[in-house]
Formats: C-alpha cells, sequence, structure tokens
C-alpha cells in the first residue's frame, strides 16, 4: 500500500532541484527524529540539525506540524510491502513491525494523532483522517473477496474486521511503546487465526 501523500504536505518545489531538495530534507529530518525525537523540537532547531536555515525549512513547510506529518507520510510512502501481500492482517503485521524497526516512527505517529485530535482543523486531523479512511476501505474490499473465498469468516462485517485490524495493530504499537516485551507480531498472528473461519 505505497501513496505518496507527502505531495499535498507542504510545498513541493517547483523545479526538480526543489523536489529533490524536500526529499532531502525529509529524509534527514527521519534520521533526526530518529536521534532526538519530535517532542519540543522547534523548526529552527529542526533546521539547524538537518543543516539548513530556518527560512530554507519555511520555504518548504510553513509550521511544525506540517513538517512532521510530512516526514510520517514520507517515511510511510517510502515502506517497501512485498507485492504478493493481499491487504489485510499480512499487511499490517508487515507494516507493524517495519515500524518498530525504524527508531522514533512509533511515537511520531503516536504523537501526531494525538495531536490531531486536539483540534478541529489542521494538516495532521486532515492527513490522519484521509490515511483512516483509504485504509478501512481498502481492507474493507479485501476482506470481503476474502470472506467470498472461504479464507476469512463471514459472520461478521468486513468493514468491522478491517476497523478492528488497524485498531490492533495501532493499539499493541502504542503498548510495545510502554513495553517492548509486548509480543506485536505474535499478538497480530493471534487476531488473524481468529479471523479465519471456524473448522
Amino acid at each position: 500500500m505505497e501513496h505518496d501523500e507527502t505531495a499535498v504536505i507542504g510545498r513541493r518545489g517547483s523545479q526538480p532541484k526543489g523536489v529533490a531538495r524536500r526529499q532531502e530534507i525529509l529524509d534527514r529530518a527521519i534520521e533526526v527524529f530518529r536521534d532526538r525525537g519530535a517532542d519540543g523540537t522547534s523548526l529552527r532547531r529542526i533546521a539547524e540539525a538537518i543543516g539548513i536555515s530556518h527560512a530554507a525549512l519555511l520555504h518548504y513547510f510553513d509550521s511544525r506540524e506540517q513538517l512532521l506529518v510530512a516526514v510520517y507520510a514520507h517515511a510511510e510512502a517510502n515502506r517497501a510491502e512485498p507485492a504478493d501481500l493481499v491487504p489485510g492482517i499480512e499487511t499490517m503485521i508487515h507494516a507493524a513491525v517495519r515500524n518498530v524497526e525504524v527508531p522514533g516512527l512509533v511515537t511520531l505517529y503516536s504523537t501526531l494523532v494525538a495531536a490531531s485530535l486536539e483540534g478541529a482543523g489542521g494538516v495532521g486531523r486532515e492527513f490522519f483522517a484521509t490515511r483512516f479512511e483509504r485504509l478501512r476501505a481498502e481492507l474493507t474490499a479485501s476482506l470481503r473477496s476474502q470472506q467470498a473465498e472461504g479464507t476469512v469468516r463471514d459472520d461478521v462485517p468486513a468493514e468491522h474486521l478491517a476497523a478492528l485490524i488497524i485498531a490492533a495493530s495501532d493499539g499493541l504499537q502504542i503498548q510495545w511503546l510502554l513495553e517492548p516485551s509486548v509480543g506485536l507480531e505474535s499478538t497480530l498472528r493471534t487476531l488473524g487465526a481468529l479471523l479465519r473461519p471456524p473448522a
């Protein structure tokens, strides 16, 4: 499920050099957040850590929230997924495992989702509302097909299963943040077993 959602967050730059510079900023920003975390880091401090001027950063991003959401979207869009994965529990397991392999990414995601709930508008709220809507739609369509094939139980609506899979994945990643011994992959695989039709 690769999507270039960074295109609508901030400004891309009008020339190829500007587009490349923006990508470089996002790549470097991910490294900064891995090392320092996202909490309490101003745009000015981020610019210093990346090695550019505050004005140069503002050329692409209007606010700290806009930059942070773009960083997360960039990381998610560049996450390679095996081509043979059918949207469902396996794609969520793969994404969750990949997320925890990138230091700071789960923290950034959780922080941004929480912040997006605080206001009625904003780039974060729009991004995550759209992202959840897209994920639910993709998973629901895939799960309906799997129900028709008999590989997923059909006594529960596919849209409910889709929402529950997303909730389980996000919730387990938050639990993992608090206690890294939580079995993220194994617990999601248990959920996968519960989705199979009864023998």
